[in-house]
């Protein structure tokens, strides 16, 4: 009887632990951050975002600062009614919900040369891998003997060259996030105690 007692705990625990992930990611990670030189947009495309995980800003704070804006507001870089402003040079922001969320750099000039970055947040389960593309969007690629030949210019989204006879390939680098069990950790730690207690 123990035994099940134990098996069922570890069941439990490994599936509170699987729902209770979330994750920090860095914007711009692991080439970039959040700056004029990075291609922020690109970078967003290769994540995904869910309820619990946690955005991180980490920029020059006298140089630049993140401004969550209204869709329209993104649209046309300007800030004329800010959600939210920040300029510690480290800011966490939260994603608590589904949906879409905008950010620029507030700093005049900024946001047209790149700072934004559009976030959209979807429920665990219901989006494809990152780097999955939908049949819309897949590219044509040349056969699988085709050689490669060109440069990776550290942007996921920008490698230049052109097919031909060197042997190069691309490849395809992945923004850097790391879990976060946030407030979920306590809960999971007092589950496995109540559990492994009444054995």
């Amino acid at each position: 009887m123990a035994a099940i007692k134990i098996s069922v705990a570890v069941v439990i625990m490994a599936v509170l632990i699987n729902m209770g992930e979330c994750t920090n990611h860095t914007v711009g990670a692991p080439t970039g951050n959040w700056d004029m030189s990075t291609s922020l947009q690109a970078w967003a495309s290769f994540q995904a975002f869910h309820p619990g995980d946690t955005l991180i800003f980490r920029y020059v704070a006298i140089v630049h600062d993140v401004v969550e804006v209204p869709k329209s507001d993104f649209d046309a870089c300007q800030v004329t009614n800010p959600l939210s402003s920040h300029n510690d040079g480290d800011t966490a922001i939260p994603l608590t919900t589904i949906g879409k969320r905008y950010f620029i750099c507030g700093v005049p000039g900024h946001c047209n040369l790149g700072m934004k970055v559009e976030i959209e947040t979807v429920a665990p389960g219901t989006r494809q891998h990152p780097f999955v593309l939908s049949p819309a969007t897949q590219p044509e690629l040349p056969p699988p003997d085709t050689p490669f030949s060109g440069t990776n210019t550290g942007n996921p989204s920008v490698v230049t060259g052109t097919l031909g006879s060197s042997t190069n390939t691309a490849s395809r680098t992945t923004s850097s996030s790391s879990p976060n069990f946030g407030p979920h950790l306590g809960y999971l730690v007092l589950v496995a105690l109540l559990l492994i207690t009444s054995v």
